[in-house]
């Protein structure tokens, strides 16, 4: 079972990186017109396609998390655009927190690099170490990306971990998705 396992991960990690280096070349991590038009490309399937780029951008962090919340509600709506949001970026959130399990804290060392584990490192130890964590998640302002790495890395149970990102991360969505939103029909209106 664990060689599955193995497998399993090693097949899903390499597509993954494939996706990265698509999304790279073609720019679709970089302009949400791009990004758009790439969902519309899958039809129906596309809101699957979706969640799937932004479960993928939680994993592999190569864009902030904001623009892919900005491109789920210009493409979708609000709503729709949110739910999806939430769905890809919880379950991106729970992959990289087993990732960090399995592989440890010299993994996050080589992917993110050492002044940003410096910097955070020291939150392992602290006894309300779970406290600092939800509170990061639920404001808008920490690097969640690394954040949910840097749990997998501590004896945080996936069920506790899960459990803070379902209840904290709404109100990170939302105000990423709203925040950047408005910002950006400002900078349209502008450009106008």
């Amino acid at each position: 079972m664990k060689n599955l396992s193995g497998i399993v991960t090693i097949g899903t990690m390499a597509a993954l990186v494939a996706f990265v280096i698509y999304g790279l070349k073609t720019g679709i991590f970089y302009d949400a017109e791009s990004l758009k038009q790439f969902i519309a490309g899958f039809g129906i399937t596309g809101a699957l396609v979706f969640v799937i780029f932004q479960a993928v951008q939680v994993v592999f962090p190569v864009l902030p998390g904001g623009i892919g919340c900005l491109g789920g509600v210009l493409i979708y709506g609000a709503y729709q655009g949110f739910l999806y949001n939430y769905i890809g970026i919880c379950i991106g959130s729970v992959a990289a927190f087993l990732i960090a399990k399995n592989y440890g804290s010299a993994f996050l060392k080589k992917i993110f690099g050492e002044e940003l584990h410096e910097k955070y490192v020291r939150w392992v130890d602290h006894k309300h170490f779970d406290r600092l964590f939800a509170l990061a998640i639920f404001l808008p302002v920490a690097p969640d990306d690394y954040l949910c790495y840097l749990a997998g890395t501590t004896k945080m149970t996936l069920k506790k971990f899960t459990a803070i990102i379902l209840l904290a991360k709404p109100a990170a969505i939302a105000a990423y998705s709203l925040g950047l939103t408005t910002l950006f029909n400002w900078g349209v209106t502008l450009l106008k």
